[in-house]
């Protein structure tokens, strides 16, 4: 694997949908993103990057997988104590587990 192109933190957040997000028509939905979310992500898009997964179709205990990519531990910090200060933070989700890692590189 070419080390310059991997993150130096890779973070696993399992997050289950609560009913405030749930009740949320799409379209308030989407307006709740781009109020809350994407501006996070555009003020840290250097240094970090979000990748969503659905996975309720196969578990019951969470609904999304968010996988954080960051260059350093600082960059991932910095978004999520913002992201704390959102609805999106156990208003909108329960963060349910959060796993850090780094990407083995055994082969």
């Amino acid at each position: 694997m070419n080390t310059s192109t991997q993150s130096a933190l890779t973070v696993f957040m399992l997050v289950k949908s609560l009913p405030a997000w749930l009740e949320l028509p799409s379209d308030a939905r989407q307006r709740a993103l781009q109020e809350h979310v994407v501006p996070l992500l555009e003020r840290h898009r250097e240094q970090v990057r979000l990748r969503l997964f659905d996975v309720e179709f196969y578990v019951a205990r969470v609904t999304d997988v968010w996988m954080w990519e960051a260059d350093n531990h600082q960059a991932y910090e910095a978004l999520i104590e913002a992201l704390r200060d959102t609805p999106f933070w156990d208003r909108y989700f329960q963060i349910v587990e959060i796993l850090p890692g780094v990407e083995a590189n055994h082969l």
